[in-house]
């Protein structure tokens, strides 16, 4: 059997908590995968991570061989295949978006530089927000890996924004393609309904009302957390790490012809107008490997152009925030 050696940070939260269940099931890496959990979280959250692992071995998982805990990233990152960098620090009363940017920044270059004692065929998933800068930060702290190889979560984003296309067509969410997020995971992102399709057919030649789309569907996808933790009283757990499994797989598996996913990665500069360097959220295909590629040739509209330019303005001036944790 194949083996592999997963680290979920943050693994005491609600998210870890929804995620590590379905990791050690087969569901992620196939039921001819052993898999190894690492567990990690803040020293103050260690008794939760331990009831977390006892239920984990509880639950009787054949393809979990092995469980470990820990307080700190130096030892839980050690040969490490696939990193889930979950926790982070939650926004507080009166925080601006720069204050939690430059309260997560230490946290992701010490591992950024944890990383570099993962296995040279490291895969990292952030999906602690902010999530695409906190990707930034610890890619450019972790030399030893090739940047490709740093991901950001947007398939939440992507979910939710097909879901609401979904339930407007009166059809099953499967069969929406194509509605990718570009961007950053903020207010800014865009779900680009120009390409998405339902069915097979322009989602626009579906659904006629193009306000219903720049009025309706944009402001639902960009302020759902809010409004599930107003309804809720609490952030997103269970849909977030769904997102996250989703995530893993469309890296893993092979992209159907002619179909797209979401994900933030490393800008090559060469795609789209976006600068190099930022973590930008793309229409991506896998080869099913684990790598990827970012979609090209994609004709867009001015409206598409100047959504996807504001998001990457606005990344733009999150990276001067942290410039100075970028190595």
């Amino acid at each position: 059997m194949n083996k592999i050696k997963v680290v979920v940070t943050g693994a005491a939260g609600q998210i870890g908590y929804s995620l590590l269940f379905r990791l050690a099931s087969g569901e992620v890496f196939g039921n001819d995968t052993q898999v190894e959990l690492s567990l990690m979280d803040l020293p103050q959250a260690m008794k939760g991570v331990e009831g977390v692992a006892m239920e984990l071995e509880d639950s009787g998982f054949p393809t979990l061989t092995r469980i470990n805990c820990y307080d700190n990233a130096d030892t839980a990152f050690r040969g490490v295949h696939w990193a889930l960098l979950v926790g982070s620090t939650p926004r507080g009363p009166g925080m601006e978006r720069s204050d939690l940017i430059r309260a997560n920044g230490p946290i992701f270059v010490g591992q950024g530089k944890a990383l570099n004692q993962a296995d040279s065929a490291l895969r990292v998933v952030v999906v602690g927000n902010p999530c695409n800068t906190n990707a930034l930060i610890a890619q450019a702290n972790c030399r030893e890996i090739p940047p490709h190889r740093f991901s950001a979560m947007t398939a939440l984003d992507e979910l939710r924004a097909k879901a609401q296309v979904a339930k407007k067509a009166g059809v099953n969410v499967g069969a929406i393609t194509n509605l990718v997020v570009w961007g950053n995971h903020s207010t800014t992102m865009y779900p680009n309904f120009e390409d998405a399709k339902i069915n097979g057919a322009l989602a626009s030649s579906v659904i006629s009302e193009r306000r219903w789309f720049t009025e309706s569907l944009l402001p639902a996808v960009q302020n759902r957390g809010a409004e599930v933790i107003a309804a809720r009283g609490k952030s997103s757990a269970g849909s977030a790490a769904s997102a996250c499994i989703s995530h893993i797989k469309n890296f893993l598996g092979k992209t159907p012809q002619g179909e797209w996913f979401s994900a933030a990665v490393p800008s090559d500069g060469h795609h789209y107008g976006v600068p190099k360097g930022l973590m930008y959220s793309f229409p991506l295909v896998s080869g099913g490997d684990g790598t990827y590629k970012i979609v090209e040739g994609l004709e867009l509209s001015a409206y598409s152009r100047e959504r996807i330019t504001i998001s990457a303005e606005e990344l733009l001036k999150e990276r001067e925030v942290v410039k100075d944790l970028l190595l």
